[in-house]
């Protein structure tokens, strides 16, 4: 199973040099053996197996899909059609969908394996994986640090070989924070690129679910597969999805924005910026224009977006009532006893944090002061990116100020956990894609990543320029 992407995997297939089911047999193997990781709340290992035989039929007939071969996880918070899915929350703790993601029905159509359910933190808030109720996922890198979040169980099944990629969820950088902190390529398309039918909100206006894998080349391949109109989600966009997969070549000489601000961040390790200013030295060598921009909003970014995203949550975070789904106490002896015990026994710490501030900002008393401030603040920075946009092919900046932190290290003081977020939320923000693919590792062995910003549903430049910086930054 020494193969790069998918292509080579198919091909190996084709010639009967292995089979679907070897590598399933392969991963299942690999998962026993990396259980103490907990990057898999549950492994579906006789379905997996027999898909897999499935599947080999189908290449010896001709008439496999696309994603023929592909092992893939999906993150807690993706519903997969008579499969438990809870969010790495005790208040659905053994609730099974009863329908599937359309991502889910779009890759079982390519013919993709799906091996199990990941581990996350809970509702997708947090960016160490140390808020699920399933217990911290562990970094395979050091098993004493973080993998990041919310998809730290999605980067670390990458990351250490237990499947060929997975589908996480990214608000504010759970795809691309965790995947800078474990050394693998994370994506997150334009908001609406992607359905977001079957997948449980945190903040409807933001997230948005992505591919994580070890190469551009399968995650153009499966961005492929999933995106799209979609009639169940009215925010997907009618915009047409090119074949992301068939040209990775980047053309031509490109301008390329970096934002000044990130790199006199306070916080950012030197080590972080001196890669980012290696990668813009071999990006000027080759012939690129890399021009420093202002960005004076850095500071106001992770503000504005906790205040929006906690207000998202409480909205959303209130159909777990114990009254029809998941959780109901068995102290509660009336309705508003119910709601109370419920909640309090269901959610965990964080998610209780983020429920009660967004309940605060959308108060009356506060709801200008706060929620519309932040709502005016996010067009500001939405239209001062796409200004940047207009002038420069893309942007680039470092993913994380620093590599993975300690676990336990930041657990006590929730603002600095926020700031993991500082150089990700710009892209949800201003609703464009972004990209973090692995170019850099501390001196202490420890990935990280850099991250490259496009135009809205330029999804095939962003591949094309990360693929080439990859390379660039590995020559």
């Amino acid at each position: 199973m020494n193969v790069s992407t998918l292509v080579d995997l198919q091909s190996n297939i084709t010639k009967g040099q292995e089979s679907c089911l070897d590598v399933v047999n392969a991963f299942l193997h690999t998962i026993e053996s990396n259980k103490h990781l907990n990057a898999f709340l549950e492994v579906y290992s006789d379905e997996a197996k027999e898909r897999a035989a499935l599947i080999d039929g189908k290449f010896k007939s001709g008439t496999q899909g696309k994603l023929a071969g592909l092992v893939i996880g999906l993150k807690d918070n993706i519903a997969f059609k008579n499969h438990h899915v809870s969010a790495s929350s005790k208040i659905l703790e053994g609730f099974t969908s009863v329908f599937s993601a359309t991502v889910v029905e779009r890759l079982l159509a390519e013919d993709a394996i799906i091996i199990g359910r990941l581990n996350c933190d809970e509702f997708a808030m947090g960016a160490s994986n140390e808020n699920s109720a399933y217990g911290n996922v562990l970094n395979a890198a050091d098993n004493s640090r973080v993998p990041g979040g919310s998809s730290g169980g999605s980067v670390v099944a990458v990351q250490a070989g237990l499947c060929h990629a997975a589908l996480g969820s990214d608000t504010g950088g759970s795809i691309r924070q965790p995947s800078s902190f474990t050394g693998t390529f994370g994506m997150k398309p334009t908001y609406g690129r992607v359905s977001r039918w079957g997948l449980l909100s945190y903040a409807s206006s933001f997230d948005q679910i992505g591919p994580i894998t070890n190469s551009i080349d399968d995650m153009a391949l499966i961005l492929e597969v999933i995106a799209g109109l979609d009639e169940h989600d009215a925010t997907v966009s009618e915009e047409s999805v090119p074949s992301y997969s068939s040209d990775l070549q980047l053309h031509g000489k490109k301008k390329i924005a970096v934002i000044q601000d990130c790199l006199v961040s306070e916080g950012l390790s030197p080590e972080v910026k001196e890669h980012t200013e290696a990668a813009i030295d071999k990006l000027r060598s080759e012939g690129h224009e890399v021009e420093m921009v202002s960005f004076p909003y850095l500071d106001y970014m992770v503000p504005c977006y906790y205040v929006l995203t906690t207000a998202e949550a409480s909205s959303n975070l209130s159909r777990y009532s114990g009254l029809v789904f998941g959780h109901r106490s068995t102290k509660a002896h009336d309705l508003e006893s119910t709601f109370k015990l419920s909640r309090s026994e269901g959610f965990g710490d964080e998610v209780k944090r983020r429920i009660m501030a967004g309940t605060f900002v959308l108060s009356s008393d506060h709801y200008d002061a706060y929620y519309t401030k932040a709502q005016k603040v996010r067009r500001v920075i939405q239209d001062e990116t796409n200004k940047i946009l207009e002038s420069y092919d893309y942007i680039l900046l470092p993913t994380t100020p620093s590599e993975a932190f300690k676990i336990g290290e930041k657990a006590s003081d929730p603002i600095a956990m926020y700031l993991a977020d500082i150089f990700t939320v710009q892209a949800p923000l201003a609703g464009i894609p972004a990209l973090s693919i692995p170019t850099g590792k501390a001196k202490n062995g420890m990935p990280f990543g850099l991250q490259l910003m496009a135009r809205s549903y330029d999804e095939v430049g962003l591949f094309q320029i990360s693929k080439y910086l990859f390379d660039l930054m590995q020559a």
